[in-house]
């Protein structure tokens, strides 16, 4: 489960988050670090509040992945968890939620439309950076990879299927070729309805993908019948429609529902994203 929403007041109650999942023993734990693709000189252009277009974009220099003192907080933290012998998995970049953050998803959608060609010698450079990066992680101790990079609406895809496979699909296959090579479980986070893009997920040999979003379109069904010797599933436990909403009822008869479906199948339970702070400790610990 991901508390950064609950920091304070899962410490209140514990001590620390740390001393919270000591005290639960975790067994998985989904890590980040302090590194950005951009720095500096991104923040300086971004503060006079203009749109960035490729082009632009193109002429900031990227940070350097390989700059160890940057890993300070994730060499810390896989250590803390691997002295527990917990599952360590990093967040990385994917490619079109990395530069969500510098287009802002509204232009970084109609720049689809008006500078493939300036976007593909991005999203080759995110993939450079992006895999020195993951593998800086996998030789400090990760146990997989996270490659998150947001596809979907609460209906589909945010983009045309043809604009997916030829935009964004070809990107994905250097990073999971790459990850694959270093032996490690590499997942796919990607919020919403990605009902299209399953089949490519499965080519491009995801182990698992982070959530199967059921209230998002994705029915357990369609897992089970369809994809289920294919890749596994992290989440089960909806912050969207179960957790955090003082039902208690509904919520331990969803999580007995989903245990029931999903039990002994290829599934890691977690929440589908960070527990949100609307939460209380009380009822995160009656989840648990």
């Amino acid at each position: 489960m991901l508390f950064l929403n609950m920091e304070q007041e899962i410490s209140e109650r514990f001590g620390s988050v740390s001393e919270f999942e000591d005290h639960y023993n975790f067994d998985m734990a989904h890590l980040f670090s302090d590194i950005s693709p951009y720095g500096e000189e991104f923040n300086k252009i971004k503060e006079r509040n203009i749109d960035i277009t490729p082009d632009m974009l193109l002429e900031i220099k990227m940070t350097d992945p390989n700059d160890m003192k940057q890993y300070k907080k994730l060499i810390s933290d896989l250590k803390h968890h691997n002295d527990r012998k917990r599952f360590c998995y990093v967040q990385t970049p994917g490619i079109f939620e990395a530069l969500n953050d510098q287009f802002g998803i509204e232009n970084h959608l109609m720049y689809l439309i008006l500078y493939p060609e300036k976007l593909k010698e991005l999203y080759q450079r995110q993939v450079d950076w992006n895999i020195k990066f993951a593998e800086n992680a996998i030789e400090l101790g990760a146990d997989g990879i996270q490659v998150s990079d947001d596809w979907g609406s609460q209906r589909s895809l945010l983009f045309s299927y043809d604009m997916f496979r030829g935009m964004i699909y070809p990107f994905h296959k250097q990073i999971t070729e790459a990850i694959k090579k270093r032996n490690v479980l590499i997942s796919l986070h990607s919020d919403g309805c990605i009902v299209p893009a399953l089949d490519s997920i499965a080519e491009l040999g995801y182990d698992f993908i982070h959530p199967w979003q059921e209230n998002a379109n994705m029915p357990y069904e369609l897992y089970l019948n369809k994809y289920q010797n294919k890749f596994g599933i992290l989440g089960g436990i909806c912050v969207q429609s179960t957790l955090g909403f003082e039902n208690y009822t509904k919520l331990e008869n969803e999580i007995r529902r989903v245990f029931g479906i999903l039990k002994g199948k290829r599934w890691a339970c977690c929440t589908t994203h960070f527990v949100q702070n609307h939460c209380s400790v009380d009822e995160l610990i009656y989840a648990i």
